[in-house]
């Protein structure tokens, strides 16, 4: 038995947290009348040209912010002429979810195969939603691991938790949306108002890689691993729903309605989408687009937990690699930090050859995972000692106002708080890291993950400004044996996240 009282408990903990599923609001006003949607593609013709780097190299751009991390998405979609493939650990039916199933829908309706594959443990749209969605001819949905949420009541939830451990616990966290098998984007990004600024309350700072040409054959063939894998089963094998009219050519109305309206995606946004290739191309000429030759796409296989609880996989031992050849400098952002002994090992062994190591994580104040920051603060104290830097992320960071450029942000009159959800690192700066990979055993051990390793000066030299902009006071408090900042959070914050302290680190 595996930590059953504990995995009953984390369970719980991760029902309470999934949103209610809300269905569209129905309209009675024709808002998609006053927009002027193009039934052409023309991706093949924005990179023409790049053909022949694109063969033998690869673009790289880093996408810093979530507005122009959404919308480039957006217009890949728009643009896309064969293929979207898509892998997600989150897909929600909020805002910007259900904008983005309707540019996906749409992209079908032009001929191009859409493909969805999504982790089964926060799935949040209902049976009927998913399976209309399903039922397009152009679209197919597969579910990672199902079982623990889709179809199933609490109840069975529990059980499955509770009785299950290790099955239920092997999670899908890797993001990845290929276009045409030409463009990619990957990194930290779930698919959420929260990770695009688009959240009224709580909205994080991340970080994608946008990759054009040879390594996205790396990613492409990953998906297709993952695809193909029998963990991944089709959503029509998961939950069925009689009321699904397959040959209802209206359908699909109420999810258009709700993404032409206004008040849910506005004209000004979309207007801006309009002009992204006249920034792709600004882009290129002006060499913000890196090509190199030395960019590798790793990603975990579906089977990587089947050695066991503590089996590692190929991400674990590619990051740990590059903390060992580090001889100056490793600078990490990670917004869970729960290192196991290994990882305590790898830190102090650096340290001692005269490496710097910096790590940037939430404090409590920022974070929005109670249980991983009880687990953080039990291997604090350890880290200090081994001369590792800690800054700790503020709720209130300054630099929102540069990164958040989210069209919602411009128009509040308050600040959300803003949390860290950016996973990467710098080592010597030269080598960059873009993924989903978090420094704690789930990452480690559990969840399937998948980095993106860039060898370039000019790349590592604009993601470590950035990490450094984040050590200064008024973003960060730098934690000290002597002092950290959680009496920064609420009372009633630390007392919660004193109660989890309960549920062993191995399991978070």
């Amino acid at each position: 038995m595996l930590y059953r009282p504990a995995a009953f408990i984390l369970c719980l903990l991760l029902l309470i947290s999934c949103s209610e599923h809300k269905p569209i609001p129905a309209s009675s006003k024709d808002f998609c009348s006053q927009i002027h949607f193009s039934d052409s593609s023309h991706l093949s013709g924005e990179l023409k040209g790049l053909e022949d780097s694109m063969d033998h190299k690869t673009g790289t751009f880093v996408l810093e912010d979530g507005g122009n991390a959404m919308m480039a998405r957006a217009w890949l979609t728009e643009n896309a002429e064969k293929t979207i493939d898509i892998q997600y650990f989150i897909f929600s039916t909020d805002n910007v979810g259900l904008i983005a199933c309707d540019y996906l829908v749409r992209a079908a309706d032009r001929g191009v195969k859409v493909r969805i594959l999504v982790d089964d443990i926060l799935v949040d749209a209902g049976p009927y939603e998913i399976l209309t969605f399903d039922s397009h001819p152009n679209i197919e949905v597969k579910i990672y691991n199902p079982g623990v949420n889709l179809g199933k009541n609490n109840v069975s939830k529990v059980h499955q938790f509770a009785t299950n451990f290790k099955g239920a616990n092997q999670r899908m966290h890797n993001k990845t949306f290929t276009v045409d098998g030409k463009v990619c984007i990957t990194g930290g990004r779930n698919i959420a108002d929260e990770y695009f600024d688009f959240d009224h309350e709580y909205n994080f700072r991340d970080r994608d890689v946008l990759l054009l040409g040879k390594t996205v054959k790396e990613v492409h063939a990953s998906f297709e691993h993952f695809w193909n894998s029998p963990l991944a089963v089709p959503v029509t094998q998961v939950v069925q729903d009689p009321a699904v009219n397959s040959k209802d050519s209206n359908r699909f109305a109420r999810l258009h309605q709700y993404a032409c309206n206004p008040d849910n995606f506005w004209p000004q946004v979309r207007e801006k989408i309009k002009t992204l290739p006249q920034t792709f191309h600004d882009l290129q000429h002006s060499g913000s687009i890196v090509w190199t030759d030395s960019v590798q796409f790793i990603a975990d296989t579906p089977g990587k937990n089947n050695g066991g609880l503590h089996s590692g996989g190929v991400t674990t031992d590619a990051l740990s690699a590059l903390i060992q050849q580090a001889q100056h400098t490793i600078d990490i952002q990670s917004p869970y930090l729960i290192v196991t002994p290994d990882g305590l090992r790898l830190f102090t062994d650096a340290v001692n050859r005269g490496v710097r190591v910096n790590i940037l994580t939430n404090s409590l104040a920022s974070t929005d995972n109670l249980p991983a920051f009880a687990g953080y603060q039990k291997v604090r104290t350890g880290l200090l000692k081994a001369g590792v830097h800690i800054y700790e992320f503020r709720p209130d960071a300054q630099e929102r106002k540069e990164i958040m450029t989210g069209a919602l942000q411009k128009k509040l009159d308050y600040a959300p708080v803003f949390g860290l959800h950016a996973k990467g690192m710098v080592v010597d700066g030269h080598i960059t890291v873009v993924g989903t990979y978090n420094l704690d055993p789930r990452s480690a051990n559990l969840n399937t993950e998948c980095v993106t390793i860039i060898h370039s000066d000019k790349i590592a030299a604009g993601v470590l400004k950035g990490m450094q902009t984040e050590y200064k006071p008024e973003n960060s408090w730098e934690t000290t044996l002597q002092h950290n900042p959680d009496d920064e959070a609420s009372n009633w914050k630390r007392a919660k996240t004193w109660i989890k302290k309960a549920i062993p680190k191995d399991i978070l």
